[in-house]
């Protein structure tokens, strides 16, 4: 475990040391206690019963002799009887508050570090989102962060319980018969020794089970989020031998972990069960040679167990250490991944100006460059198309103007000022982005709506989703506004989930509209009146509409054609179909098969 990860867990403790401190003396205080009953039951036998010297300290004596000495204790057992159960009392309620005090500050950390990892999650680039797995993402913050929390709740006092009690026996055992306390160790390096090497294999072993945990969560993750195409291309089957293959993989790891669990657990009971089976027969032994007396006999045999149980929960206690320090690490994994850097002396202009891409280089690795030297610019107040093939590079420069990448060489400015310089929250504030596949959550429709503000009233609800063309199929639902969409909006089409996702960007107030294909799933005619009410909805609003059909397209004040990286042209509709190029073949294909479905259509109805 590295300083990094040391210090994590540390800073995790000192969140709560006044917690840690009370609990620990608790388990002082409960240690004491434990080791106390033994010592009165061989008093009574020792010296109450049997006349034997006291080994007791002198201020219990001289208050035993107030009371009329250990004639008086024999002949009223039942005050050793109360003594014991009153020890008991306050042991189960200084066990109580122990309890109490490491739970709450388990759930301390667990609180802390789910609200930190959640928070340092959103302020993550888009570029670590992209990589990442969401199954492992949700893993590390669940999973993880309660193997973490347990182990500060239960186990890190049970190290200090654990050291106490060993040296307490120790101390215990070697002032009564130096010669026996020695043979009562003759396990222990054994033990220790045993406890160290499981502690090794077991951190491996975890580390090994997380992961292929993650992937288990990762895949059922994917497949609930694209369980409709999963049902679409009829792959249930596939999906269930991923799935089985994952949990098999996580299986098999796991029960590892467990074997090498049940060989330490079977494997350091045999040998504290043979020392204890020499502490006694040696007992025995010296006591019937009068070495020792049957009190000393009965000190040795309950403390011999109060040492070895400690010595043999070490390797418990290590196991699960080791879970922590794995599910550290890879709960560290996220928060040391850097996040988008703080902007002090970032500005916030008015984002009403022309849009120029000036000679943009840009690739999403080192290996090839999605856009190519691109220049072009976009009038303030117009509305601009992109037209281009699938990895032309068209969702990219819609990356680019929101700041979820940074390009390689080159500069974006709008209204002449660089957008490296403008603040992004600010900048993605007022840029209106509306996605192909929109992302819904499961509220209602008015609450999908609405998200994008704070506060909405209904009738600017209203207002955007006329303006999508989605007020008619809202009212048409079962339960109107209230009606729930289902988990990413899998309850609606494709074109109701456009609709309304525009209706809820629509609600922001956006300097900058970017439709990034997201009318390819509403019909033409629907398309026509959805760019009809954006244009009277935002007129002096800068709008880029990416789509493959040409008829939404055709009515934007400039067209920009991409390919490879590249504009290779740019100009109105009627002057690009007249040119020869990508334009004008897409516009001649789509008019033929129209036409041709026009005619089928006309034959049918005759």
């Amino acid at each position: 475990m590295n300083k990094r990860r040391m210090r994590l867990m540390g800073k995790l403790v000192a969140q709560n040391k006044w917690l840690f401190i009370g609990a620990a003396l608790c388990v002082l205080i409960s240690v004491v206690i434990d080791y106390l009953t033994p010592l009165l039951l061989a008093e009574t036998l020792d010296y109450y019963l049997s006349g034997q010297p006291s080994t007791m300290p002198a201020f219990v004596n001289r208050w035993v002799d107030s009371w009329g000495g250990p004639g008086f204790m024999a002949r009223n057992l039942w005050i050793v009887g109360l003594a014991l159960v009153g020890l008991n009392i306050v042991g189960g309620a200084i066990n109580f508050f122990k309890g109490r005090w490491q739970s709450k500050a388990g759930e301390n950390v667990a609180l802390y570090l789910r609200e930190r990892l959640y928070e340092h999650i959103q302020h993550l680039p888009f570029s670590y989102h992209v990589k990442a797995e969401t199954g492992d993402m949700v893993q590390r913050c669940t999973s993880d962060v309660d193997t973490v929390r347990r182990f500060l709740a239960s186990q890190l006092l049970a190290v200090v319980s654990s050291v106490l009690m060993i040296v307490v026996a120790l101390t215990m055992l070697f002032s009564k018969n130096v010669k026996l306390a020695l043979i009562s160790m003759v396990m222990v390096p054994a033990i220790f020794c045993f406890a160290f090497l499981f502690f090794k294999w077991v951190v491996k072993a975890f580390g090994d089970a997380d992961v292929s945990e993650g992937r288990l969560s990762a895949v059922l993750q994917e497949n609930l989020t694209g369980v409709r195409v999963v049902r679409a291309f009829g792959q249930q089957q596939y999906e269930v031998e991923k799935f089985t293959g994952a949990s098999a993989d996580y299986k098999k790891k796991s029960f590892k972990v467990s074997k090498l669990l049940a060989v330490y657990w079977a494997g350091s009971d045999t040998m504290c069960m043979i020392q204890s089976g020499i502490t006694l027969i040696m007992c025995v032994l010296f006591a019937a040679r009068g070495e020792i007396t049957v009190g000393t006999m009965v000190v040795f045999t309950s403390y011999v167990g109060k040492l070895l149980w400690p010595i043999r929960q070490l390797g418990r206690i290590l196991s699960d250490a080791g879970k922590s320090f794995v599910a550290v690490e890879r709960i560290d994994e996220i928060l040391r991944a850097p996040v988008e850097p703080a902007e002090p002396d970032a500005i916030q202009p008015p984002l009403n100006g022309d849009i120029v891409f000036d000679h943009v280089t840009f690739g999403y690795d080192s290996n090839r460059n999605v856009l190519q030297d691109m220049s072009f610019t976009i009038p303030a107040g117009k509305t601009v198309a992109i037209l281009g093939a699938t990895g032309s590079g068209k969702s990219s420069i819609v990356h680019l103007m929101q700041r979820l990448f940074e390009p390689q060489s080159g500069r974006i400015t709008i209204g002449g000022v660089d957008i490296q310089k403008i603040d992004r929250s600010y900048l993605r504030a007022h840029v209106g982005l509306v996605l192909q596949e929109p992302f819904l959550y499961s509220k209602t429709l008015r609450d999908n709506v609405g998200i994008a503000v704070s506060h909405p009233s209904q009738q600017a609800i209203e207002r955007a989703a006329v303006d999508a063309s989605a007020l008619s199929f809202i009212e048409d639902s079962e339960n109107g506004w209230n009606t729930v969409v289902g988990e990413r909006g899998v309850t609606l089409s494709g074109g109701q989930k456009q609709r309304i996702a525009i209706a809820r960007t629509l609600m922001k107030d956006n300097d900058i509209l970017i439709f990034d294909d997201s009318l390819s799933a509403v019909d033409t005619e629907t398309d026509a009146a959805i760019r009809h009410a954006l244009k009277e909805h935002s007129r002096d609003t800068t709008t880029i509409i990416i789509s493959h059909r040409v008829v939404t397209l055709s009515q934007a004040d400039l067209i920009l054609v991409v390919e490879d990286g590249h504009v290779i042209q740019q100009g109105t509709h009627q002057q690009l179909i007249h040119q020869p190029g990508l334009y004008a073949r897409i516009f001649n294909i789509q008019t033929a098969l129209e036409e041709e479905f026009a005619r089928h259509s006309a034959q049918e109805v005759n």
